[in-house]
């Protein structure tokens, strides 16, 4: 009955967003936002095709997406990536950074791939091993390409890992300066899709390391070598360890230009609906928050706490004023109150029909929620709607939230976040064959909230942050690195604000733990009911480093912060 109860309620909210959407753009949501997506086509090594949304890609091409017509230089690139070949391509002629053509078209990925290398004479960064250069050591050497901001590597096989080092070192654009050589995280396995959910077996995930931020660059340097297992051979090089993964590419992802940018995320005014029309895909994807904030809206505005409780009072069909809890004798606080069904109505998003009376008394009790903060939309940080999957994929509820941080490096300013997080949706996409970008929500140095995976907000979208436990569940990514270096309070206040908003429309407390079934994965078998806190680092999920352990250690104060707000 629960279930049917539920269903229900995704039918109701799938109404309203549908005919809110179809008031301004009749054909597109009708089609696109409940479309299913295509089966795949059969497989290409075409790679300099133009970008198509993903339910469109075949299943394993990686193209090489120009943001100008190509040179003869870079046709032969492409005849080359296409072949597999293993020599390295000619330079390619950089474009030009402020060209129109750059500026009307929303990103590009070059995907290059890595060939065996032999490290220089006296170079002791990467030492010899009794293997094959081409089993132990691959790379590219320093060659132009065309503008880009974002570097990964990637592989085919998602289930092999990449046990060993990866370093890129790049020049920036329009000058003779090159980088250091610096580290890609290589530990992203664990930020997937669930075992055995469609989005993982579709035929298009690829394994992929963490991406790293850059910034504006048109040259590239890219080595990798693999581990030594720490024993010595009889000539004394190292025994090397597992081979590299095969198909191993560079990812070189330019962010494109926002043609209608707004003012950065953290100017004050009204975010209004841009001026330009939306897209089919773009309808869709706004029409979800239509309950929050027009359609085509750059931010879903702020509540304040009271704003907040009495339209979430209201979604629950109340018309006499909520009691406090500590007027209720008995009452538990710590206890949920709402039932976990997701549906839509109000300003504040998704509640269930709750069942938010005291049970000791019968009467109805004041909600435990924190104000919502505001949100930059996917509008907001120019996400390109073609790209993703065109349908929209829900879980039940929201019990916990795993927070993680990005690990693509602290060298950003937070004007430059809508770019950072537009490469990493590329990068998810594109690279790693993913839906969708894996984050429910991303959290820059400055503490402004961007939504994530496209579905609305406020519903219990399902994401592929923390492998094995997508389900129930919601993934926050801080924009950095945080292992060595400390979060910005701003941030981890931003996330005490989005989670004390986001877990009270389901009704979890912060500060408890809650149980999720788990998926499968390296700490927990597949169908065991674990208990986590109900706001958890992905670590406490999957052997991971992530989210570091500087941004971990700052948990426990979100936890109280969080529950603070919710008047707990």
């Amino acid at each position: 009955m629960s279930r049917i109860r539920g269903m229900r309620g995704y039918l109701a909210s799938s109404i309203a967003v549908t005919c809110a959407a179809a008031l301004a753009f009749p054909l597109a949501l009708s089609t696109d936002a409940a479309a299913a997506p295509p089966a795949a086509e059969s497989p290409t090594t075409d790679r300099a095709t133009p970008d198509r949304p993903a339910s469109d890609r075949t299943a394993r091409a990686r193209p090489e997406t120009p943001s100008t017509s190509k040179t003869p230089a870079e046709k032969a690139t492409s005849a080359e990536a296409a072949a597999g070949a293993a020599a390295p391509a000619p330079a390619l002629a950089p474009a030009s950074a402020g060209s129109a053509t750059d500026r009307s078209i929303p990103g590009s990925t070059q995907s290059l791939p890595l060939a065996p290398l032999t490290p220089p004479s006296g170079d002791r960064t990467l030492p010899p091993t009794s293997a094959p250069a081409s089993a132990t050591t691959q790379g590219l050497p320093r060659r132009d390409v065309r503008h880009f901001s974002l570097v990964g590597v990637v592989w085919d096989n998602p289930d092999a890992e990449l046990q060993g080092r990866v370093q890129v070192r790049t020049r920036a654009s329009g000058t003779a300066k090159w980088s250091v050589w610096q580290d890609v995280d290589t530990h992203n396995h664990e930020h997937a899709a669930d075992p055995d959910t469609a989005e993982r077996t579709s035929g298009r995930v690829r394994g992929a390391t963490a991406p790293l931020w850059v910034g504006d660059s048109d040259g590239v340097e890219v080595r990798v070598q693999a581990e030594a297992d720490g024993r010595p051979s009889t000539d004394g090089r190292a025994v090397a360890g597992d081979p590299l993964p095969a198909g191993l590419h560079i990812e070189l992802v330019d962010p494109g230009v926002d043609p209608a940018a707004e003012p950065p995320p953290q100017a004050s005014g009204v975010d209004t609906p841009r001026g330009n029309a939306l897209s089919p895909e773009a309808a869709a994807s706004s029409a979800v928050n239509a309950d929050l904030a027009p359609l085509g809206a750059t931010a879903i505005p702020a509540l304040s706490q009271k704003q907040t409780e009495a339209d979430l009072v209201a979604t629950r069909g109340e018309t006499a004023e909520a009691a406090s809890p500590k007027d209720k004798p008995g009452g538990a606080k710590d206890k949920p109150v709402v039932k976990e069904k997701p549906g839509t109505t109000g300003k504040t998003g998704t509640i269930g029909n709750a069942d938010a009376a005291d049970p000791a008394t019968g009467q109805r009790v004041k909600p435990y929620i924190g104000a919502r903060p505001r949100i930059v939309t996917r509008r907001g940080w120019g996400a390109d709607e073609t790209l993703r999957e065109r349908n929209f994929s829900y879980t039940k509820t929201v019990k916990a939230a795993f927070v993680h941080h990005t690990a693509s490096g602290n060298n950003y300013r937070c004007a430059q976040a809508p770019s950072v997080i537009r490469s990493i949706y590329r990068y998810h996409v594109k690279s790693s064959g993913w839906r969708d970008i894996g984050y429910n929500f991303l959290i820059d140095k400055c503490g402004n909230i961007y939504e994530g995976r496209a579905g609305g907000v406020a519903k219990p979208v399902m994401g592929a942050h923390t492998l094995g436990f997508n389900t129930n569940s919601m993934g926050i990514a801080v924009l950095g690195s945080f292992g060595t270096a400390n979060p910005p309070a701003a941030a981890v206040k931003a996330i005490s604000k989005l989670t004390a908003w986001k877990l009270g429309l389901f009704g979890a407390n912060p500060k408890g733990k809650t149980y999720l079934k788990s998926g499968g994965g390296n700490l927990y078998r597949k169908g065991k009911n674990v208990r986590l806190n109900v706001i958890s680092g992905h670590r406490d999920g999957f052997a991971t480093e992530c989210p570091g352990g500087r941004l971990y250690a700052k948990l426990g104060t979100a936890r109280a912060t969080s529950a603070r707000y919710q008047g707990r």
